[in-house]
């Protein structure tokens, strides 16, 4: 077992245990809960809409993979704060009042959902971090690996300017949310890549991860820098590179500086193809979302195996160390992998991407 501070690489679970016919374990410690049946109530919080995924991916693969391992009995009580800390502490209250048997909870801020999860510590319901580690008493924590994310934009940003970088060359930082312990690493682990290397011209700590505050940010980096001498941009997601693109259009930019962003958002993909955006982070967000039912429904279930193997590392939040986590790997995004990456795991189709606008160049990138 290793122990890491919140951000280390691990390899899928799940065919591994498959195979080794862990998942259908029913061991269980001498100390665990009382196992539950199939008929249970899993509640999941999920922190906003402004980021496409949580609708498209997380909460229909989470709900479908709760209903399979339940025989379709398991229910998902759903929520999302829609960026509201205090509407989601809220919603957690409720799932308390209704006595769901395990949260899986995805904070907006990490460090004022503490109490709720205390609450819900004190009512005996397991609660497990998704995506970002919650402060407070947790029972476990899946997420990507963050440091590796920050790393492989920053990697591939450099990889960009063709072997010619230089500390001249000036960079503006647009990172996430300072409430999110995601974008501090994100941040932590691209400064390590790119400082000494370039110039960090301007950053931002981009308010709600909004793409309208990323595009209002953009605008003072260009107006103070100047939008020639912005070399590329650091951006920790794709919805803030599409607010990145709109600014430097708007001071009329024509040939874009390289742009990085994270989740492989559509809009985002038809960039990249474009060349508006010079690459993303593709994350299997089935992979996870999966993942962390099997460990909700195991840990209501009392399947203390199949828990434990599916939470082989370790992390540290500010509040409790030794968190049993798994890390889920990741991988950059540009215009000569889309193939292998979101349209091999039909992530999207073809079709999706190369609408009517996007068949030309969809064409000249030979994705048909």
């Amino acid at each position: 077992m290793r122990r890491i501070a919140i951000s280390v690489a691990v390899t899928s679970m799940s065919v591994m245990l498959a195979g080794c016919g862990v998942l259908n374990a029913t061991d269980t410690s001498d100390d665990a809960s009382p196992a539950k049946g199939d008929d249970i109530t899993v509640g999941l919080l999920l922190p906003e809409k402004a980021n496409t995924r949580y609708e498209q991916f997380d909460y229909p693969f989470f709900k479908d993979k709760v209903e399979s391992l339940t025989n379709n009995k398991g229910e998902v009580e759903y929520a999302n704060a829609e960026a509201d800390a205090d509407r989601q502490a809220s919603q957690m209250q409720r799932m308390i009042d209704d006595e769901v048997d395990v949260i899986v909870l995805d904070a907006v801020d990490s460090k004022a959902i503490a109490p709720s999860v205390q609450k819900a510590k004190d009512a005996a319901i397991p609660v497990i971090a998704y995506d970002r580690l919650a402060e407070g008493p947790i029972d476990a924590y899946i997420s990507f690996d963050n440091g590796l994310v920050g790393e492989v934009q920053a990697r591939t940003l450099l990889e960009s300017f063709g072997g010619d970088v230089s500390i001249t060359d000036k960079i503006v930082m647009m990172n996430g949310s300072s409430t999110d312990p995601n974008a501090k690493q994100f941040k932590a682990a691209a400064l390590s890549e790119l400082k000494g290397k370039v110039t960090i011209a301007k950053s931002f700590d981009t308010k709600d991860w909004k793409p309208e505050n990323a595009e209002a940010n953009m605008t003072e980096a260009i107006n103070a820098i100047g939008a020639d001498d912005i070399a590329a941009v650091y951006s920790a997601n794709d919805g803030m590179a599409g607010g990145i693109v709109k600014a430097l259009r708007a001071a009329g930019v024509t040939d874009l500086p390289p742009i990085t962003g994270q989740d492989a958002e559509l809009a985002a993909v038809q960039r990249i193809v474009t060349g508006e955006q010079y690459m993303s982070v593709y994350k299997s967000y089935p992979e996870e979302a999966e993942n962390a039912a099997e460990m909700a429904v195991a840990r209501v279930q009392g399947r203390d195996i199949q828990f434990d193997a599916l939470t082989r590392d370790r992390v540290d939040s500010p509040t409790h160390q030794d968190i049993p986590a798994q890390l889920v790997p990741v991988v950059a995004l540009t215009k000569d992998n889309i193939e292998d990456t979101v349209l091999a795991d039909e992530f999207f189709q073809v079709s999706d991407i190369c609408t009517a606008e996007f068949k030309e160049a969809c064409a000249a990138i030979k994705l048909k």
